[in-house]
């Protein structure tokens, strides 16, 4: 992760630039539609670091690399009951060829790791990037990953779904996670500005930088975007599988059978007011090293637990900790009459998604 970062704070410096062009020096700010933005950001962080390609999406929109991202998400192959078989029956359906992603979504992603695998190992060029590690783990065989788990290898094929599965995780839960905490802070004023202050004490004590040091250092930053997380859970529910029989606690005669998955449903525990008083109000306090250590880790699931958590987990954090730390050191977000309060999500999205946009205020700081 650390060996990412530069890229990371690179493409986070051009995001202010682009803020700042978009909220000009006058009285009042600009209101402005953080969903499209912050999506925006995380596919230029995303594109360098998995694909090792510069989108700039931050300045051209409409770029391919984005328009592709966008149609991995809201369009599907198949039909909701196809769908529903391929999460379900994965196995069977990857002997049937069966795929939930478009086709030319599907050839678009794999033209690009080709090429970009191709090239380097020509040209044998080296870059600090999630492909990067992806190509020596296909060349070596095996590599050695920072908490000293080794990987074994790949072939292009496996690299290329590896790439698209980094992407996929890491782009729309950074994007959304990024505006509902906006949106929050925009609403609750004064825990945007207990969270500034807390960033530019953290800042003070590395020299003014954002460094990977700095980052993990702001402690309230990951409880706000924890609460966040809590209460906009990205992907509401958890889909596991039994390794062996489980008999149900207190209720013998039920057993979930080894091999049969089991849906979980994440957001619901995150809004029960049994693990969260109060559990409609925004606190980030909940996420304090005391209130977190008395917690069971199972009650706060945005991103999975046990082996199979998310493989974009720590990533996704680190870049909404870095685009976050940058918009709040720099901006002050308020709402506004286009504000939806509350919120009106998507029933037929996926993922959790509002219908239309997220508009706050910005202001220069």
């Amino acid at each position: 992760m650390k060996f990412m970062f530069p890229t990371i704070i690179k493409v986070s410096e051009e995001f202010v630039r682009v803020m700042f062009d978009e909220v000009p020096v006058k009285s009042g700010g600009s209101i402005i539609e953080v969903k499209n933005l912050m999506a925006r950001f995380t596919t230029d962080v995303i594109g360098t670091c998995a694909f090792g390609i510069e989108c700039n999406t931050l300045r051209t929109p409409e770029s391919d690399f984005r328009k592709m991202g966008q149609k991995a998400f809201s369009e599907t192959r198949q039909g909701s009951l196809i769908t529903a078989f391929i999460l379900s029956f994965p196995n069977l359906a990857r002997k049937l060829r069966m795929r939930v992603v478009p086709e030319d979504v599907h050839q678009f992603f794999m033209g690009l790791v080709n090429e970009t695998v191709a090239y380097r190992e020509k040209e044998n060029i080296k870059r600090n990037d999630f492909m990067e590690m992806l190509i020596e783990l296909k060349q070596k065989g095996s590599f050695t990953m920072d908490n000293g788990e080794v990987v074994t290898g790949l072939d292009v094929g496996e690299l290329a779904a590896q790439v698209f599965v980094f992407y996929l995780a890491g782009f729309e839960t950074s994007s959304s996670t990024m505006s509902y905490c906006l949106y929050e802070l925009a609403q609750h004023t004064d825990i945007q500005q207990k969270l500034r202050e807390d960033i530019k004490n953290v800042l003070q004590q590395h020299d003014g930088k954002l460094t990977y040091e700095s980052i993990k250092a702001m402690r309230y930053l990951d409880q706000v975007i924890s609460e966040t997380l809590r209460l906009y859970t990205i992907v509401p529910f958890l889909v596991r599988k039994a390794l062996n029989d489980y008999v149900v606690p207190g209720n013998p005669k039920y057993v979930i059978e080894k091999g049969t998955q089991v849906i979980m449903p994440a957001a619901a525990y995150h809004r029960d007011e049994d693990f969260y008083p109060d559990p409609e109000k925004f606190d980030p306090d909940r996420f304090s090293a005391e209130n977190v250590a008395a917690r069971d880790s199972v009650e706060w699931l945005p991103f999975g637990d046990g082996p199979r958590n998310c493989i974009g987990m720590r990533f996704g954090q680190m870049q909404s900790r870095v685009g976050l730390a940058q918009l709040i050191q720099n901006f002050k977000f308020s709402v506004c009459e286009k504000t939806d309060i509350p919120l009106k999500h998507d029933p037929k999205s996926f993922v959790l998604g509002t219908v239309g946009g997220i508009y706050v205020r910005a202001e220069r700081v």
